[in-house]
């Protein structure tokens, strides 16, 4: 069962259902989703509130309409020329793809459409992406002489560098196909398919403990940003609380055991 527990907020949509399971919808799909202040300001509020839940076990960000977000909302930066406004701006839509990271639940993109600039972005800082075979992806915010400065930084942690600078210096879309190739996306399915293949990676992660998720994606990417051996020394740290945790406990017991742990059993 889902409900919606979030009234329509400057073109956000939010809705969960009995598993946990949290999705944000953008809903301007005229204006191709763009990340206006306002949406800017739903989703940080929305992820906030997410964060506080501790009943939530993921998170997927959704579009309506044949865009998945063309990135941030043009007409309004022309509108307001000023350098404080503009690091305003870039600095909100940094804390919000931030706040995807700090979760301590999967993000999970579901790509309809077009990921545009920002929109690509926002694919690119999710843990996980499911597109359909018509989406494509592109950094083209140089086609207005505007270098995506912001989307390049989790799109550099997601494939290649030279990959990601002939999209960034080209302004040039990839498919879906080729953004799978490179590690922009995890899974991609024909359009139909894209609920169904969205759930089957959902109750994959909803079959596991919650605690151990939010300790691994937590460490993934704090080592990662460090030297080799910081890493490991990071990941020693970590493991060893993992394995104190009751669920690790009663799962290593269970497979001893030749059992299913009692967590798996509480999930269905």
């Amino acid at each position: 069962m889902t409900e919606s527990i979030h009234a329509p907020d400057a073109g956000v949509l939010h809705s969960a259902d009995v598993r946990g399971v949290h999705v944000l919808t953008l809903n301007q799909p005229k204006a191709f989703n763009v990340l206006s202040e306002a949406v800017l300001g739903a989703l940080q509020g929305r992820i906030d509130a997410i964060a506080a839940d501790d009943k939530a076990r993921v998170l997927v960000i959704a579009a309506e309409g044949k865009a998945f977000c063309a990135g941030h909302d043009l007409k309004q930066m022309k509108a307001n020329p000023r350098l404080d406004y503009y690091q305003q701006l870039f600095g909100r839509c940094s804390q919000m793809m931030l706040s995807l990271i700090r979760l301590p639940i999967p993000v999970i993109a579901r790509v309809q459409g077009v990921a545009a600039a920002a929109g690509c972005q926002l694919v690119a800082q999710c843990d996980l992406a499911v597109a359909a075979e018509g989406a494509r992806f592109g950094v083209n915010g140089i086609d207005v002489g505007l270098f995506c400065g912001t989307p390049s930084v989790p799109l550099v942690r997601n494939m290649q560098p030279k990959q990601a600078m002939e999209m960034l210096l080209t302004g040039g879309f990839i498919t879906a196909a080729e953004a799978h190739a490179r590690g922009l996306v995890n899974r991609v399915v024909v359009l139909d398919q894209l609920d169904a293949a969205l759930d089957d990676m959902v109750e994959a992660i909803l079959a596991k403990p919650r605690e151990a998720i939010a300790i691994g994606k937590e460490l993934f990417y704090k080592q990662r940003e460090l030297g080799i051996e910081a890493a490991y020394q990071l990941a020693n740290q970590s493991m060893a609380c993992n394995m104190m945790a009751d669920v690790a406990q009663e799962g290593v017991q269970a497979f001893i055991d030749k059992r299913e742990p009692a967590w798996r059993k509480a999930t269905r």
